[in-house]
């Protein structure tokens, strides 16, 4: 039993048992779950969900439904999804009192034993899709009823949807192709991130930029060592948009180098930059957003035309790209600011 604890996030996100897995991953609609452990927090939710005119997913230990089945009914005549947590115990109880059909189930580790795991799959209920830490387009985000009331206006700010986990478009049972995926994100890109001091500017749910404090490379005319901002994409999100449409993409791409300009402006690390470049495939965008682009050496070209292969096969991009050779695109940053700030 414990080695089946240990590895169950890794089971889970594989498709054992059934687990359901995040939907499409460029859309701004976010599964979100919201546990309620007590009639008072079942309470709390319905009341802020309702202020915000949201519905979502209410994760319910069956036992609850003994103590408010009205309250519970009415979580359903609002329009939100009931799942159980907790111990898989009761689901006829559960069902009976919501008035809907349970079909999926909130997962903690404490309460995960391979027998719970079959009873559910018996019963045709799916582990929900483990919750993301931040939000993220199509994924879950798990929020405490106590912080709905600030949680929900800020991601509206951000662009988000918040709807319940089955109403996500694209949801489907998981495969061990996400497992793969997600451990390449832990780790490749989040060790490339910590090791290269990277800053997410992906807050907004179409936000596709990052940038990390770099010296300027030696091909931009600027004296060695000088402080440079480098720019890198969150190649997941630009992948998904692009998927919604190329006009989607695109015009993702150049909102983001207005979150580029902000943090130019506000973010220490990158006070003292004097440039701004990128070594990427996505050139065309920024010579039409004022780089100067530069060719690369041939090695240092077929190198990173390499790499960004490889994350063409992590990603799923099936299109061809409009451009084969990755070039070193860069603007001064009094340049960048005034054009994009």
């Amino acid at each position: 039993m414990s080695a089946l604890r240990s590895l169950w996030p890794l089971l889970i996100r594989a498709g054992a048992f059934g687990a359901l897995h995040g939907g499409h991953p460029g859309d701004p609609q976010l599964g979100l779950t919201v546990p309620v452990r007590t009639a008072a927090e079942l309470r709390e939710a319905l009341a802020a969900l309702d202020q915000a005119k949201l519905r979502a997913t209410l994760l319910i230990p069956p036992a609850l439904a003994r103590q408010v089945p009205q309250d519970i009914h009415a979580a359903t005549q609002a329009g939100h999804e009931v799942a159980g947590w907790g111990s898989a115990t009761d689901l006829p109880l559960l069902e009976a009192t919501a008035g809907q059909a349970v079909t999926a189930w909130g997962l903690e580790e404490d309460t995960l034993t391979r027998p719970a795991l079959t009873r559910l799959a018996a019963w045709g209920v799916r582990p929900l899709p483990l919750p993301s830490p931040t939000p993220e387009p199509g994924l879950t985000l798990r929020v405490p009823s106590g912080e709905l009331v600030q949680v929900l206006p800020r991601l509206r700010r951000l662009g988000y949807r918040p709807v319940p986990v089955r109403e996500l478009p694209e949801l489907r049972p998981a495969t061990p192709r996400d497992l793969g995926l997600h451990l390449y994100r832990r780790l490749v890109d989040d060790r490339f991130e910590r090791a290269h001091g990277i800053l997410p500017l992906t807050e907004r749910a179409d936000a596709v930029m990052r940038v990390a404090a770099r010296p300027a490379p030696p091909a931009l005319p600027f004296p060695p060592g000088t402080p440079a901002a480098e720019l890198h994409l969150h190649s997941p999100r630009l992948v998904g948009l692009a998927r919604r449409s190329p006009l989607t993409g695109y015009r993702a791409y150049q909102r983001s180098l207005r979150d580029v300009a902000c943090a130019l402006r506000e973010r220490p690390e990158l006070q003292d930059a004097q440039v701004v470049f990128a070594i990427t495939l996505f050139h065309r965008p920024l010579e039409q957003s004022g780089f100067t682009l530069l060719p690369l050496p041939p090695h240092q070209a077929q190198v990173y035309g390499l790499g960004f292969r490889l994350m063409r096969l992590v990603y799923g991009t099936t299109g061809a790209p409009s451009e084969t050779q990755p070039r070193l695109a860069w603007m001064a940053r009094e340049a960048f600011l005034a054009r994009h700030g």
